[in-house]
C-alpha cells in the first residue's frame, strides 16, 4: 500500500515498479523558496523528516503541482476518468488471446519463479512505511508482546518481513513469510537478515488459493496476516478460498492488514492491447497478473467472515517534474479483524 506496496519506489520516469507495486517519492523540493504547505512542518519545510510521513501533503489551489514530485489525497478531475473509460474499452476490444489465457492462468507460480529469477534481491525496495500505515505491527514487536505470529502472504523477496525483523524487541515473536514462488522462497533463505533471524523468522513455499495450511501453521494460531499487494495476483475464481485459507489460519479476532491496487490506477490505464482478461484483471507483460479493486468490491468480499474495521482508497498525484507529466496512482488499503463464529 504496501509497495507493492505502498509508496516508497522513487519516480521520475515511471519503470516496471509501477506494474510490481508501489512506488516511493522522493520529497524534496523544486527550489529552496518553496513555501511550507498546509501538511508541512516550517522547521523542515517540504518534510524532509525521517521518516518522511505519507500521506500529509495536500494539494491546494494556489500551490505549484510541480513543486514536488508527489501528492496526496488528491481526486483526479473529469477529463482524467472520462480517458480512463476510453482505455478501458480499447483494452476490452483487444483482449487477451485464447491461448495465452489459458497458460498464464494455469501456472501463475511459473511466471512469479521467472520474475523472481530475473530480479537480485536488491531490486526490491523495503516497505519502511509499514509501521506508520499499520500501527499494530509496533504492538506485536513491543519488548513485552509476549507470543505473537505474523503471517505475511505473498512475501516476495522479504521486504515486508525483514523490515519487521529489523524493529523487533520481542522475543517470543515469529514471522512466518509465505509465497508460491520457489524462487521467491529461495531470495529470502539466502538473505543475510534470514539467517541472522535466530529461528524467528521462517520462509515457506505456500499457495494462499490451495488445499492446505502453510507449514508449520495450525489453524486458529496467527495474530496479524499481512496481504500487500497479494490478493491482485489471484484469478477472481480464487479469491473465497483465499479468504477461507486466511480465515482458518487467524485466531479469534486476529488482524488482516491489506494493501492492494484501486480501479483506476496508473498501471490499469497504461496497459496495451493483448492484456486485458476480464474485467479488471489483466497479464503483465511478465506473465504475472493483477487485478485493480473497487472499494465496495473488497467490503463485499472480506465482510462475511470478516469485520472490517477500516477501508480507505489512497490516491497519490505522482509528478515527473522534469517532463511536466501527471500521474495518478489508486491503492486501496484497510484492515479486517476475524469475526467469532455464532
Amino acid at each position: 500500500m504496501a509497495p507493492d506496496r505502498g509508496v516508497e519506489e522513487a519516480i521520475a520516469s515511471l519503470d516496471l515498479g509501477a506494474q510490481h507495486g508501489e512506488l516511493v517519492t522522493e520529497t524534496k523540493p523544486a527550489t529552496e523558496t518553496v513555501p511550507s504547505h498546509l501538511s508541512h512542518d516550517p522547521a523542515t519545510n517540504a518534510k524532509q523528516s525521517d521518516p518522511f510521513q505519507f500521506g500529509q501533503r495536500f494539494l491546494s489551489e494556489d500551490d505549484d503541482v510541480f513543486a514536488y514530485n508527489a501528492w496526496d489525497h488528491v481526486e483526479p478531475d473529469s477529463a482524467h476518468y472520462e480517458y480512463c473509460e476510453t482505455q478501458y474499452a480499447a483494452q476490452r476490444a483487444s483482449p487477451v488471446s485464447d491461448f495465452d489465457r489459458a497458460r498464464f492462468n494455469e501456472n501463475p507460480e511459473k511466471w512469479w519463479d521467472l520474475f523472481y529469477k530475473q530480479k537480485t534481491s536488491t531490486f526490491f525496495k523495503d516497505r519502511k512505511w509499514l509501521v506508520q500505515e499499520f500501527p499494530v505491527l509496533s504492538e506485536v514487536t513491543s519488548r513485552d508482546a509476549g507470543e505473537k505470529v505474523v503471517l505475511e502472504v505473498g512475501a516476495g523477496a522479504g521486504n515486508t518481513a525483514f523490515p519487521i525483523l529489523r524493529m523487533n524487541e520481542n522475543p517470543d515473536l515469529k514471522v512466518i513469510a509465505v509465497d508460491f514462488s520457489k524462487k521467491a522462497v529461495e531470495t529470502m533463505r539466502n538473505a543475510k537478515d534470514y539467517t541472522e533471524a535466530n529461528g524467528v523468522m521462517a520462509a515457506e513455499i505456500w499457495d494462499v488459493a490451495g488445499e492446505t495450511l502453510p507449514p508449520g501453521v495450525d489453524e486458529g494460531s496467527v495474530d496479524i496476516v499481512i496481504m500487500i499487494f497479494i490478493f491482485s495476483a489471484l484469478n477472481p475464481k480464487q479469491w473465497q478460498q483465499a479468504l477461507a485459507n486466511i480465515q482458518r489460519v487467524l485466531k479469534p479476532d486476529g488482524e488482516v492488514l491489506f494493501r492492494d491496487y484501486g480501479r483506476g490506477d496508473l498501471a490499469q490505464v497504461r496497459f496495451k492491447a493483448g492484456r486485458w482478461m476480464e474485467d479488471n484483471f489483466y497479464v503483465r507483460g511478465d506473465g504475472t497478473r493483477v487485478y485493480f479493486f473497487e472499494k465496495e468490491e473488497l467490503e463485499t468480499l472480506w465482510g462475511g467472515a470478516f469485520e472490517v474495521c477500516n477501508l480507505d482508497v489512497d490516491r497519490r498525484l505522482i509528478v515527473n517534474r522534469q517532463r511536466r507529466i501527471k500521474m495518478y496512482r489508486c491503492w486501496i488499503q484497510g484492515r479486517f479483524r476475524k469475526k467469532e463464529r455464532s
